[in-house]
């Protein structure tokens, strides 16, 4: 097999572990469930317990057999925005982890845009003010804690992301860490300075001895301890949030290319050669950290996969794969918008409630679950299409990535309702492989960007087939079942 990196790529419902090897190929992979609470409508957790056994244990079947000598570095990709808290002295967490998903802190984020800061966040960190980012979970989570602020004031509590609560423990607590991406979504972050922000920090109450030491993305972070089927004394070479690494993965290292990320959500990034500031509901990020930060625009999506997972649940299917073999040809003029916890970009309604529109007394299963893949088409394209507008490059093609991308149905309907080409990897790994990158690039596996380019990467292509007057008539349809899906509960549909 050669020399290789281990790859950890937490996301919302598995932790994966992939061995890639110097042609940038996953050799060997291994993944484990993770279960998501749901305590209350909106909220949305996880154990943090469980996320550090699924990751260890996948790493760990990931490492069977493979000398330690072969392997080079660790990299690791995670869910982003998502928060929680641990004692320093034990290493104990101190709550949940709260997911990306979760609303618990609207109301504090509306007591924030009710003062006129909006403005002031969007200019300072790139985001616009909405319960997903970390800042106002990790909030709620030291309001819970007995003698919380002053106790993280001390020093006695870290406050991280989930990829900073996977160093911590692979090191043994000797790192606390995490980079530009994960804290360029927290909304804690200065976008022109790379650090954490002092009037942010006391906007949100937050003390800066809470926090983890900011760094690029491809870094020497630390070594791992001797775990149960995991090595001591391998260097982690990286860290990165998921969407990030999926970017990365696909070799979209300059302006003009454009990824999808599907996934229980979606995310599409572009790289920007500088700060580009969205007007209209994009947020502004860091790209990734590699000798220096490259900046990105992104539209987040709340709920596209997660909104087939749902109607499997629905309608007692099981698997979500149910509903692709259950999807008529043609949707029949229904449309769902699955705004299940609100609309992220570029609406960003956080109150907004899902809605199925166009039934008629002839409508069916088959054409519902065809509107819920359709659902995922249309609202990737309402990013693609504000990107192009305001990333000042041309997008002439979408790369994509993710388990939906397997449904040749969804991959071509995507094509067609963008009038543009979609080129779907058929790595199944794209995020694991981005973090691989990058740690290899920190351990010298491999030399430049410019090497990690020239990999083979199998992709397939779907080409647009659609006439542009039927895409057009879909795409009236698909706005103004939005435009029904914001109106307030006074304003029914009518």
């Amino acid at each position: 097999m050669g020399r290789t990196i281990l790859a950890i790529d937490e996301g919302t419902t598995n932790a994966k572990a992939c061995l890639v090897d110097e042609e940038g190929r996953v050799a060997r992979s291994a993944s484990r469930a993770l279960a998501v609470s749901y305590p209350q409508p909106a909220w949305v957790e996880q154990d943090p317990w469980e996320i550090w056994q699924a990751t260890r244990a996948a790493a760990a079947e990931a490492l069977a057999g493979a000398p330690a000598a072969d392997v080079a570095a660790v990299g690791i990709s995670n869910q982003r925005e998502s928060v929680l808290a641990w004692e320093r002295a034990s290493g104990a967490p101190l709550g949940p982890c709260i997911t990306w998903q979760c609303h618990r802190s609207a109301p504090f984020c509306g007591a924030l845009r009710a003062r006129g800061l909006e403005p002031l966040l969007v200019q300072r960190t790139g985001l616009t003010i909405d319960p997903m980012f970390s800042a106002s979970k990790a909030r709620w989570l030291l309001e819970q804690i007995p003698n919380g602020l002053a106790r993280a004031e001390a020093g006695e509590i870290c406050i991280g992301t989930v990829d900073a609560w996977l160093l911590w423990n692979l090191t043994g607590g000797a790192a606390f860490a995490t980079d530009v991406t994960n804290a360029s979504r927290t909304q804690l972050l200065d976008l022109a300075s790379l650090a954490w922000d002092a009037e942010l920090l006391a906007l949100f109450g937050i003390p800066r001895a809470a926090l983890p030491e900011v760094r690029l993305s491809s870094a020497l972070y630390g070594h791992t301890v001797a775990l149960e089927g995991i090595p001591a004394g391998l260097p982690i070479g990286a860290l990165i949030g998921d969407s990030h690494a999926a970017l990365f993965g696909h070799a979209g290292f300059a302006p003009g290319v454009v990824k999808a990320t599907y996934g229980t959500g979606s995310s599409l990034m572009t790289p920007t050669a500088e700060r580009v500031y969205s007007q209209n509901g994009l947020s502004a990020s860091i790209a990734w950290g590699h000798e220096r930060a490259m900046y990105a625009l992104e539209g987040n999506i709340y709920v596209t996969g997660a909104a087939v997972q749902w109607l499997a649940d629905l309608l007692g299917l099981g698997e979500p794969e149910r509903v692709e073999a259950l999807a008529a040809e043609d949707a029949g003029g229904v449309y769902f918008v699955p705004a299940l916890v609100g609309l992220g970009a570029p609406h960003w309604h956080e109150d907004a409630r899902g809605l199925i529109c166009g039934l008629t007394r002839g409508a069916t299963a088959a054409q519902v679950a065809r509107a819920t893949l359709e659902s995922i088409a249309y609202q990737i394209r309402d990013v693609f299409e504000l990107m192009q507008q305001e990333a000042q490059t041309p997008l002439e093609v979408l790369m994509a990535d993710g388990g939906p991308t397997r449904n040749r149905m969804l991959m071509q309907f995507q094509a067609d309702i963008l009038g543009a080409p979609v080129l779907a990897s058929q790595e199944g790994h794209v995020s694991a492989v981005g973090a691989a990158y990058l740690a290899g690039l920190t351990v010298g596996l491999w030399a430049s960007r410019e090497e990690l380019a020239a990999l083979e990467r199998p992709q397939v292509r779907y080409d647009p087939a659609m006439p542009a007057s039927r895409r057009e008539e879909l795409v009236a349809g698909w706005q103004e079942a939005v435009a029904r899906t914001l109106l307030r509960p006074e304003r029914p549909c009518s």
